[in-house]
């Protein structure tokens, strides 16, 4: 039977598709976002990608950046060590209350990679996440990296797939820490999307496996600026 004290925010959510978006305007709007939120605030995806950049978690350690170059580095306050953020990659940042969700940050962190696997799945390609690594490979490699955090019960951050990109800067850095890591991304499996597209298909697998009941997803265009 429906909760009758369960209001309806809890099952929407609202997907912002974003375009190209410069990073610290963005992370600085997640902070604010997660602060002003009430329990009647309806949880959010923001789906977007953003110009080169390396960001360093909050226990991300210098050594991990390599030789950043002309590439800016910046120090956040997400767990993990140092990832690299560019065009042609996919960012979902996940604003969900967790307590009214009832999810444990391990929980979300599960669903989210099972959402990445089940979107690759219907491509023909098999990935699996790592317990030891947070995020999703495909041959041992590292096609999607998760990075969250939680303030008040409620996260922020979230996941990055690459889909058509310039891996080059990777080489730049210990990919989460880890030496000697390789990447890879959708387009060397042949799987040639479009980031709408690929945009479309993950905030469906993520939304399915968070359990929002589809018919009260809105998807609203932002325009890039």
């Amino acid at each position: 039977m429906p909760d009758p004290e369960r209001s309806q925010a809890a099952d929407t959510l609202q997907v912002h598709y974003m375009g190209r978006r410069p990073y610290a305007p963005v992370w600085h709007a997640m902070q604010d976002f997660t602060d002003a939120r009430t329990p009647d605030t309806s949880d959010e995806f923001w789906m977007l990608e953003h110009p080169p950049v390396f960001t360093l978690g909050q226990a991300g350690r210098s050594e991990h950046v390599l030789a950043p170059g002309d590439i800016p580095v910046v120090h956040i306050d997400r767990g993990g060590q140092v990832t690299y953020h560019g065009p042609g990659q996919l960012v979902v940042y996940t604003l969900l209350d967790l307590r009214r969700r009832r999810l444990g940050v391990r929980a979300l962190v599960e669903t989210l990679e099972q959402g990445v696997v089940d979107m690759l799945a219907d491509y023909g390609v098999q990935a699996q996440p790592r317990r030891d690594a947070p995020g999703v490979y495909v041959e041992g490699r590292k096609i999607a990296a998760l990075g969250l955090r939680v303030r008040r019960g409620c996260s922020y951050h979230g996941l990055a797939l690459n889909v058509d990109m310039d891996l080059e800067p990777f080489q730049r850095i210990n990919p989460c820490g880890y030496r000697g890591m390789e990447v890879t991304q959708l387009a060397d499996f042949g799987i040639r999307l479009s980031w709408q597209e690929a945009a479309q298909a993950l905030a469906g697998k993520l939304a399915e496996g968070l359990g929002y009941p589809s018919p009260n997803i809105a998807t609203m265009e932002s325009n890039n600026e």
